[in-house]
């Protein structure tokens, strides 16, 4: 009996200090912090240059050395940037090459034509070995694409072109993007 009585007391206790622990709790509260801790990234692909391959320009009979030469390249490059920037471009070499034969880089001009989604300055340049910019001030964004013409006047294919042996001239053209 005392037993039970024992079991009692101590089970009446338990219950009361339960309900006296419980009813002291009106609400709890847990916070944490959450972060989004960001980078600055800058990127560029190939576009259409890319899924083409390369640039051609073909001479193949006298008219097409006393005229001049466009070839229009469409989201040629697609960039992305957390900040504004610059899109560069250069030669790796200072001529076109064919086995021992050479063509000067500067016959090529290079422009950077409205069209694409890209916003900034486009520029023309002459190519070179030496980094050029080619837009400035190009605003942030995601997947912005630059439509990129190169064209060989008619004075440069006369007066450059005329005369060299047939061949394949190849140069690697690099593009950078800088931020700013």
């Amino acid at each position: 009996m005392k037993r039970q009585i024992a079991i009692a007391a101590f089970a009446s206790g338990l219950i009361s200090l339960g309900s006296n622990h419980v009813s002291a709790q009106n609400s709890d509260n847990v916070s944490t912090s959450v972060n989004i801790i960001l980078a600055d990234v800058i990127s560029m692909d190939l576009g259409a240059v890319g899924s083409g391959g390369a640039i051609n320009f073909n001479y193949a009979n006298t008219s097409d050395y006393n005229s001049s030469k466009n070839v229009a390249m469409p989201n040629s490059l697609v960039i992305n940037s957390s900040k504004k920037f610059d899109v560069k471009i250069k030669s790796e070499g200072a001529n076109f090459v064919s086995g021992s034969n050479l063509i000067p880089v500067d016959v090529l001009q290079v422009k950077a034509v409205s069209g694409g989604s890209l916003m900034g300055t486009m520029n023309e340049v002459t190519l070179s070995t030496a980094d050029q910019v080619l837009v400035s001030n190009a605003s942030s964004g995601a997947n912005q694409t630059l439509n990129i013409a190169y064209s060989i006047s008619a004075e440069k294919a006369s007066k450059v072109l005329l005369g060299k042996p047939k061949g394949t001239y190849t140069q690697t053209v690099t593009y950078t993007a800088t931020a700013l």
